[in-house]
């Protein structure tokens, strides 16, 4: 099972079969969740300086770059709990009941902000899915990719410095599922797949000499974003005029056929 995955499995569980609702925690998670992290930034790149254009994509490009990692703890339930755990901004007060949370605290205005973003229209060539469990995000990802899939994730430390593309970069996907984890009591991904977007793995070779890799999306056509997207700002062009691309923070994971 992949480190990715495991990571996200409550201790003792080693398939994502896993049941025995009983044995699991679910109301005292959100102790661990220090500040809001939402999937649109996730989605953008989080830091206005992972963005970058497709004719940068080569050895020898040095950015300064930040790879935020949430410090969300939160594990998987098995689907059958988290089936039965409504997951809608219309059962809202049944959701906060169930999970022993407290109308009008922090904590209730994240998980509402949390589900309405999963609860958006999907963009133009978009694909959108919140899985609440591993299988749920499984069935996600091979519907969108065959049955065969691997997952990957980015091999470098968090810290902002700048960094070096090295040699060795290489297209892992023309096509790929890539979920953002979100604030949640238990783990909730938010999982996305765009037409026209390759996926990469780039080497990097840090100022402090440290060497490690990580995925970015590059994608072809920007038309349907928002005008005022950042990374037009940051790159100063126009909506589908050229490939844009941006590095995945360290919690996403990548599913892509094998």
């Amino acid at each position: 099972m992949p480190k990715a995955v495991k990571d996200h499995l409550q201790p003792g569980v080693t398939s994502f079969n896993a049941s025995a609702a009983g044995c699991f925690e679910i109301h005292n998670q959100f102790n661990k969740i220090p500040q809001p992290f939402h999937a649109k930034q996730a989605q953008d790149g989080l830091n206005i300086g992972n963005f970058f254009l497709q004719t940068d994509l080569h050895p020898g490009t040095k950015m300064m770059l930040q790879l935020p990692q949430t410090t969300n703890e939160a594990m998987f339930l098995p689907r059958q709990v988290a089936d039965s755990i409504p997951f809608s901004s219309k059962k809202l007060p049944e959701i906060l009941n169930r999970l022993s949370v407290k109308e009008k605290s922090a904590e209730a205005e994240l998980m509402k902000k949390e589900i309405e973003e999963c609860e958006e229209a999907a963009m133009d060539g978009e694909s959108r899915f919140c899985a609440t469990s591993l299988e749920s995000l499984i069935d996600f990802s091979t519907s969108k990719l065959g049955r065969n899939v691997n997952v990957l994730t980015n091999e470098v430390k968090t810290g902002s410095q700048e960094y070096e593309f090295g040699v060795g970069m290489r297209k892992v996907a023309e096509k790929a599922v890539v979920c953002h984890k979100m604030n949640y009591p238990y783990a909730v991904f938010y999982c996305h797949t765009f037409t026209k977007t390759r996926t990469y793995m780039i080497p990097l070779v840090g100022a402090d000499g440290s060497k490690s890799k990580a995925m970015a999306a590059c994608h072809s056509d920007t038309s349907a974003w928002h005008p005022q997207h950042v990374a037009f700002q940051v790159l100063k062009i126009k909506p589908g005029t050229v490939p844009v691309c941006h590095f995945l923070h360290n919690n996403a994971m990548v599913w892509i056929p094998k």
